[in-house]
């Protein structure tokens, strides 16, 4: 039978290629068993009239799923569903829901919710104003030769390497890159098999806590300090001494004797982007070197340096080994990548590695290899160079405008970073604000996740994201 053309409608909140979307039409009506096999589709002209977009537009989605096998193409006769094409197997569901009988807060042995994180609108898109941190720019980025290095990641040539199971390996390309041009460029010397990939600093940072604490140790960390650290580290049951951040980052006198792993941001703090003096980062692994400490250093946004350049990597000056470098690209390239590295010791990394084997194998292998080529080809240099320089520009717009509007920042010492870390009157609830703004279409981060207790949520909170506001 023919497919009625008013089966075909256009979604406003799709955010792919016309010609995508017409293809997702076409495939989620087959595979959800509204369209079957030998049923006729509306003509390439008539379907276009329809959805009101070009003719070559539905001919090329057409073109695309006869080579998936979704449908068939009969000479003059027009497109058919093919009789090969994929089926969703229906089971029987039970027409009354069904109620749990387990009581899964005993069930549960050890609960991972309820840690305070930021709270991130899926439609920030939507907003005038979305001061939201840590998303991407997409009028910046290089969109043309990131397509390209993908479609090369999955050529007849590496097909094999970059879809097989690589069991607890890591893509040798990007490996090679990253010891012999992103570690250089930090002051860090590493050799291969120092080096692990991640999926992002969030997952190296989980391996860090997960390898390195447990309970009966104590962490140190900073405060203001990065929500998803604190949340790891209470998930290993650890101790935690909160380090509070001075002008030139966290103090180290609190650093207590018994203190086991230091978790730290020298080049970006998180949040309010001080980057430590040379001298302090030396005195810090002074401290840690007469407590017999390791310390994880969590190179934070340090591309995003645009007064001056980036401050050698702490790891740079560790002249004892104890420093554990946790870098990620997804800061630089985009958020939703979710691909970073840890640099270690070999014992430190066979132990993080097998840890990483056991939980997720490794990162995707066409993600590491379409990421290699797009660093060797120099594509990442010069949009990390754009990105410093529209960074730049819109800072001191948003500078400019602060200082316009008598609103104060809660910190000056800030070369670079993405973000600004405001204070509000001390009688000004962050997350009232937060709520009344975004009423009026203006997106803010509340300091209150960043701090280790109620006490000072009154004074801070987070206008981020130069990328997008400007």
């Amino acid at each position: 039978m023919a497919i009625p053309v008013d089966m075909f409608f256009m979604d406003p909140s799709y955010r792919g290629t016309l010609q995508h979307q017409i293809q997702r039409m076409v495939t989620e009506g087959i595979v959800n068993g509204r369209f079957l096999p030998g049923d006729k589709l509306p003509s390439s002209r008539k379907l276009a009239n329809h959805l009101g977009v070009s003719r070559i537009t539905v001919t090329l989605a057409f073109t695309e799923l006869v080579a998936a096998d979704y449908l068939s193409s009969k000479g003059r006769s027009g497109y058919f569903v093919s009789h090969s094409a994929p089926k969703r197997n229906v089971l029987q569901v039970p027409s009354e829901a069904i109620v749990s009988k387990v009581d899964w807060g005993k069930a549960i042995a050890k609960p991972h919710s309820g840690h305070m994180l930021l709270d991130k609108p899926a439609n920030w898109h939507d907003y005038p104003y979305p001061f939201v941190y840590g998303q991407v720019d997409e009028r910046i980025f290089d969109h043309t030769n990131w397509r390209l290095c993908a479609v090369q990641a999955l050529g007849r040539k590496v097909f094999s390497e970059v879809t097989s199971d690589a069991y607890e390996r890591d893509d040798p390309e990007l490996i090679k890159y990253i010891v012999r041009n992103t570690l250089p460029r930090r002051g860090i010397a590493a050799e291969p098999d120092e080096v692990l990939i991640t999926m992002g600093a969030q997952n190296a940072l989980w391996l860090c806590g997960s390898v390195l604490l447990d309970k009966g140790y104590k962490a140190a960390m900073e405060d203001p300090g990065y929500p998803g650290l604190r949340a790891i580290l209470r998930m290993t049951g650890c101790e935690i001494t909160n380090l509070p951040i001075t002008d030139t980052g966290l103090k180290i006198d609190a650093i207590t004797p018994e203190t086991d792993v230091i978790f730290a941001t020298p080049s970006h703090q998180s949040p309010t982007n001080i980057t430590m003096p040379l001298e302090q980062r030396q005195a810090l692994l002074e401290r840690a070197a007469a407590n017999d400490q390791v310390i994880v250093e969590d190179d934070y946004e340090f591309e995003i340096s645009f007064f001056n350049s980036p401050a050698p990597a702490l790891k740079s000056i560790d002249r004892d080994g104890r420093v554990i470098y946790i870098g990620s690209f997804s800061k630089s390239l985009f958020p939703g990548l979710r691909l970073g590295y840890v640099v270690g010791p070999k014992p430190f990394i066979r132990e993080v590695r097998s840890l990483r084997t056991a939980s997720l194998r490794h990162p995707p292998g066409h993600m590491q290899r379409t990421v290699a080529s797009f660093l060797s080809l120099g594509h990442y240099d010069a949009l990390v160079a754009r990105m410093a320089q529209k960074f730049r520009e819109r800072r001191e717009v948003m500078s400019n405008a602060i200082d316009q509007h008598g609103l104060m920042r809660a910190s000056v010492n800030t070369p670079g970073g993405s973000s600004i870390w405001m204070r509000a009157p001390i009688e000004v609830n962050t997350a009232d604000l937060a709520t009344r703004l975004r009423e009026r279409g203006v997106l803010i981060e509340p300091g209150k996740a960043f701090f280790s207790s109620d006490g000072r949520i009154g004074q801070a909170v987070m206008a981020a994201a130069f990328f997008i506001a400007g």
